[in-house]
């Protein structure tokens, strides 16, 4: 039976429910974070695929892949290149850059041509690249000739 004017709740009630709140905050902000990352690439490779659907239906119709002779990496298409040749004909919009406000970078060298994004970290990891699947949302995203070479492991690619 309690006394009366012991009403309310004591110091470590207290301090176990805030503990309790910060511990299921730590973990739905982990999961938020994790949720946005996977957002932004599955944003990164819907556009991608978009960008290279339009190129292949160009492909399909001139017979080349080439806006303009390029190669990549030492001569990439330029974003404003390949607009020229692919809107309005082939696409309404082409995206200019992936979900983390990055340029997409694009090349094209002998019947092969390639749409790169560089990740969260903003940072090209180089010019080769073997076909993986990664975790990092840091790690390249490379797509080429209708398929991903380079992508994150998780995210379904068809």
């Amino acid at each position: 039976m309690r006394r009366r004017g012991h009403a309310g709740f004591t110091l470590i009630e207290l301090l176990v429910v805030v503990a309790i709140i910060g511990v299921l905050a730590a973990i739905a902000i982990a999961n938020y974070l994790n949720a946005v990352a996977r957002a932004r690439q599955k944003r990164t490779m819907a556009d991608m695929r978009t960008i290279a659907t339009a190129w292949e239906t160009r492909h399909s119709e001139k017979g080349s892949y080439s806006t303009a002779g390029f190669t990549f990496p030492t001569g990439p298409v330029t974003f404003t290149q390949l607009e020229a040749a692919l809107t309005p004909n082939y696409a309404r919009d082409i995206p200019q850059v992936d979900g983390w406000e990055q340029p997409f970078e694009f090349a094209f060298e002998e019947g092969v041509y390639a749409i790169r994004s560089s990740g969260r970290d903003g940072i090209f990891e180089g010019t080769d690249y073997v076909e993986a699947e990664f975790d990092s949302p840091d790690c390249d995203i490379v797509y080429s000739n209708g398929r991903f070479v380079s992508s994150p492991a998780s995210i379904q690619k068809n």
